[in-house]
């Protein structure tokens, strides 16, 4: 279970534009923004509380993965669109992962920091 994932990450204005277009499918939005001491947190999550942080710090990481849970698989292929209209390269569209599990469907985007943003549900549909 997720409690957060926190991502520095190199352009805080192109990222935060990203993430919150592709993660509005999953119902993500900001929850909340800090800028102090020349740093920017933003924070996401799907209800008051941040899950998703990204902030803009002197080093990104590095070949991050990131997966968030979507209850349906119409929200996996909604997450995949908006990413692409958003910037994002394709890592893999929407589909069953059968390696991965009998109902694991997930779908792969790169992001503007070159982190693997991925989506995936679970239900048997």
């Amino acid at each position: 279970m997720l409690d957060h994932i926190g991502l520095d990450v190199s352009d805080i204005t192109a990222s935060r534009a990203f993430h919150e277009r592709a993660l509005k499918p999953l119902g993500y939005r900001i929850v909340r923004e800090i800028r102090e001491g020349g740093t920017t947190v933003v924070m996401f999550g799907v209800g008051d509380e941040p899950d998703f942080v990204i902030s803009d710090k002197d080093r990104p990481g590095e070949a991050a993965h990131i997966a968030f849970r979507a209850e349906s698989r119409t929200q996996v292929d909604a997450f995949h669109a908006a990413a692409l209209e958003a910037g994002g390269l394709d890592n893999g569209g929407p589909g069953l992962r059968p390696e991965y599990g009998p109902n694991y469907y997930a779908a792969f985007v790169v992001g503007p920091d070159g982190f693997n943003i991925e989506a995936v549900c679970h239900a048997a549909e």
